[in-house]
């Protein structure tokens, strides 16, 4: 199955996704480098996987795994800027370390800006690429935590009634009860009804909370509040 074709998988689901043992998935054409940094990485207890080509490693359907990519620029098909383009465009976050014996200044700042992990040239020091991946698989665990957290405020938002969505962004924006209720024209005793059962259903004790849990919500699904 093609990853980047595949049915989006469900926040339960990567929820266990993310608690898999992080894997390092190894994609350059020179079979010996395969090998050796799989080898290498396996030898301070990382799995590895390697892969021939971008197209091997979309077959294979690991992506989802957490971990991180050591992928080289230049190989027959797709190249490694370019799937590193196609993944972003999936919305496939990613955390990549490209490994390449053809790199200049153009395309390592084009990689970097891309939000490649790190830009190694061939051949690189052992220390240096394991340096590398135990970085990029640490950026990669922050983004999947991110992610669940997000995920998990967005399925509590959309739990909340209309009404509670409208008291909950009144509170974020610092407005008091009296304020939301002359808003809303509502009772203020209505206000705090809604603040309590939106705040219960956020599971956000406190407004602090709230306000981080509001904020990490993406703003098109904020706005889809009925007036």
């Amino acid at each position: 199955m093609n990853i980047l074709t595949s049915t989006p998988i469900s926040a339960q689901q990567k929820q266990v996704r993310s608690e898999q043992k992080p894997i390092v998935l190894v994609v350059d054409d020179d079979e010996s480098l395969r090998i050796s940094i799989c080898d290498l990485l396996e030898s301070v207890g990382i799995e590895a996987a390697g892969y021939a080509s971008t197209q091997a490693l979309m077959d294979a359907n690991v992506l989802n795994r957490p971990g991180c990519i050591i992928l080289d620029v230049r190989m027959p098909g797709l190249s490694g800027l370019d799937f590193q383009a196609r993944l972003a465009a999936s919305g496939i976050s990613a955390s990549i370390v490209f490994l390449t014996g053809y790199g200049d200044i153009p395309m390592t700042v084009q990689a970097m800006k891309a939000g490649a992990v790190e830009f190694l040239t061939k051949p690189v020091r052992d220390q240096t690429l394991l340096d590398a991946v135990s970085k990029a698989i640490e950026i990669d665990k922050e983004k999947r935590a991110e992610q669940f957290e997000t995920d998990a405020n967005v399925a509590r938002y959309l739990t909340l009634t209309p009404r509670e969505r409208q008291v909950m962004e009144a509170v974020v924006l610092g407005k008091l009860s009296k304020q939301i209720a002359f808003d809303l024209n509502i009772t203020e005793i209505t206000v705090k009804l809604h603040r309590s059962n939106l705040m219960r259903k956020m599971q956000t004790p406190f407004v602090t909370q709230l306000l981080r849990a509001w904020q990490s919500i993406p703003k098109d699904i904020r706005h889809d509040n009925p007036r």
